[in-house]
């Protein structure tokens, strides 16, 4: 094994309790400052910096000069740093962040978002973490170049393009047409998915998962053992990142809420509709592909579930629907006759 030095063990043999603690310790620096100061333009800097961190200490500590610890480890270094760097250019530019006008206050409320944040980064990270440590790196390791490392490496690649492009895509348009009422992002990779970012960030994290088994998967590891189930065990990151951005803080904030204020509010609603009908919720697919697949093929595996799903007559406010066609005839009824 190509080493700068032995692996040295801090608390545990996996580096799960190092890492944990940085983690705490670096979101409570933020949080304490971010309450104080009642400051949103840390919060999501903190959490993807905390990413690269994590990655420098557990590679320096793990000593490796192995070709894939270094990719895998510079993979998240990228990916967090590319994502921290986006996020505060954007907090900047926008100065506050309204996730948190119901939280900033409170201390209890604030905090919780923060120790969800310490959840992610560490258990997102955990493939790199795993990677690092003395418990795998006692074993003989494979060369760079297998299989599942080109494949992972590949997809790390594509996938990052993908979620970097998607949302620079999206933030020119917030910038400038998505200002008019009604208008939709559907250019670019949001012609082919609702959500090619969270798409991106997921594969993501598959292919550095993909790329941190391959001692395992070619039993460098021998089956059995502590490090082999860890290494495997390390899925926890991908599952945990698609997890929250399909059933909590992704997906079921922008899709059914986001189709029921257009639709109550009456702005570019049929556009809208067709939109939702001819473009893939996750998946990046041609829309010609996606209008004509069968609507059980779109519920399941298009990961298009019945969650997301609006419809007028069981989710919409009909209250509001009829005050504003009032609103509307109303202000037809006093124009002018020809």
């Amino acid at each position: 094994m190509m080493s700068t030095h032995a692996p040295v063990q801090v608390l545990d043999g996996y580096y799960l309790a190092i890492t944990l603690l940085i983690t705490v310790a670096y979101q409570l620096i933020g949080f304490s400052i971010a309450f104080t100061f009642k400051f949103d333009k840390l919060t999501d800097f903190m959490g993807g910096t905390n990413f690269v961190w994590l990655a420098i200490i557990t590679l320096a500590m793990g000593g490796s000069t192995n070709a894939r610890n270094i990719i895998v480890s510079l993979a998240i270094m990228i990916w967090g740093a590319r994502l921290s760097g986006f996020l505060l250019f954007r907090i900047l530019k926008t100065g506050k962040d309204d996730r948190f006008d119901d939280k900033r206050d409170k201390f209890f409320s604030f905090l919780g978002f923060w120790v969800f944040q310490m959840i992610w980064v560490w258990v997102v990270s955990l493939p790199v973490t795993i990677l690092n440590s003395p418990n795998v790196l006692q074993y003989q390791q494979p060369k760079f170049g297998k299989a599942t490392d080109i494949i992972g490496l590949i997809i790390f690649i594509l996938a990052f393009f993908l979620e970097a492009i998607a949302d620079v895509q999206k933030y020119r348009f917030r910038s400038g047409a998505g200002k008019e009422p009604g208008t939709i992002c559907d250019k670019g990779f949001w012609n082919w998915s609702r959500h090619p970012n969270y798409f991106g960030e997921i594969m993501v994290q598959v292919s550095i998962f993909i790329m941190a088994i391959t001692p395992a998967s070619y039993g460098y590891v021998p089956s059995g053992s502590g490090a082999y189930a860890a290494l495997y065990s390390s899925m926890l990151g991908w599952m945990l990142l698609t997890s929250l951005l399909m059933f909590l803080s992704g997906l079921p904030l922008s899709e059914r809420p986001g189709a029921k204020k257009r639709y109550e509010k009456g702005t570019g609603w049929p556009a809208y509709q067709k939109y939702l009908q001819e473009t893939s919720i996750l998946i990046p697919m041609p829309p010609v592909i996606w209008r004509n697949l069968p609507v059980i093929v779109k519920r399941t595996i298009g990961c298009e579930f019945p969650m997301y799903v609006f419809d007028p007559a069981k989710h919409a406010d009909q209250n509001k629907v009829r005050e504003r066609e009032a609103e509307e005839g109303g202000r037809q009824s006093t124009e002018p006759l020809n």
